[in-house]
């Protein structure tokens, strides 16, 4: 009887691969970095559905409080020139940290997304050109001229903000799958779907664009970043939020304050940004370790 055939045989067999999900929750489960920075999101996102729900922030505006009022058990981060509870203000302000973000990051990464996958599939064509040609125009005007110029000619209206930063932060989402989309469009897969009697459009919907999910991910975080970024910088010079409150309008009204030695509306706007910048940061790390198809099996 021969058994060592059959061991060997045995031994030789091939584990069964894990699927791609396996493998990205591995990578991101093992960055610790990247876990804490989840946390720090999550934990501001939970702020910010309390505020949502009308259980934290109403406040903001009310006139409640005398001028400068310290620090005490009724306000945490004490009032500002006008008696106005800057904790509560500081708490809406993540509100709108959050609406921000999440709107300007899904609209321009999904508009990114359609126009990188047209200029991909149609590459060196007029469709391509004309795609390169308006992202390159946008990318040469510098992003503050071009924020108040939009906010000249929409005068005052409150999605200005919104539309400029749309604008201007799908070109590189548009470049990154572009450049994804012409190096799946030979893949055998998709040969495939197109030989089997898929029309394009589809083909690109149901085969291309699912492919470059860890790009839109990664990079819908970046946008996030650099959305709540650009408001606060915005808000600050007065082409930003002007029906409510952000960290931005509460740095521009700490500019007097510090002159006069309080400084408490400066550390509740800049600690909190500081906080979701690094969490947003840290999370879009991780998913660029995680979902990048180039790196090592975990």
């Amino acid at each position: 009887m021969n058994t060592g055939a059959d061991t060997t045989d045995t031994f030789a067999a091939p584990l069964p691969a894990r699927p791609p999900s396996s493998r990205v929750w591995r990578r991101l489960r093992d960055d610790r970095w990247g876990l804490f920075g989840l946390l720090l999101v999550l934990g501001y996102f939970g702020i910010s559905l309390a505020v949502w729900s009308g259980m934290a922030g109403q406040d903001w505006s009310a006139a409640s409080g005398g001028r400068w009022q310290p620090v005490s058990a009724e306000y945490w981060f004490g009032t500002n020139v006008l008696g106005q509870d800057i904790f509560q203000r500081s708490l809406y302000s993540v509100r709108v940290a959050f609406e921000i973000g999440l709107l300007v990051a899904a609209t321009s990464t999904l508009l990114g997304a359609l126009l990188g996958a047209l200029a991909g599939w149609r590459s060196g064509s007029a469709a391509d050109d004309a795609v390169l040609f308006v992202a390159g125009v946008l990318d040469s005007i510098p992003f503050y001229l071009f924020v108040a110029a939009v906010a000249f000619a929409m005068r005052g209206n409150p999605w200005a903000m919104h539309f400029a930063m749309v604008a201007t932060f799908w070109t590189t989402t548009c470049r990154l799958v572009r450049a994804e989309v012409m190096r799946l469009k030979s893949r055998e897969f998709v040969q495939s779907a197109l030989a089997l009697g898929l029309s394009a459009p589809r083909t690109v919907l149901r085969h291309v664009l699912p492919n470059t999910v860890h790009v839109l991910l990664a990079q819908g975080a970046i946008v996030i970043v650099a959305a709540i970024k650009a408001e606060v910088i915005l808000s600050f010079l007065g082409l930003g939020v002007h029906d409510g409150v952000s960290w931005g309008l509460m740095l521009a009204e700490s500019t007097q304050e510090v002159l006069a030695g309080r400084f408490n509306n400066l550390l509740a706007a800049s600690l909190p940004l500081f906080g979701i910048l690094l969490g947003f940061n840290l999370v879009a790390d991780a998913l660029q370790d995680a979902l990048d198809p180039r790196a090592t099996p975990a």
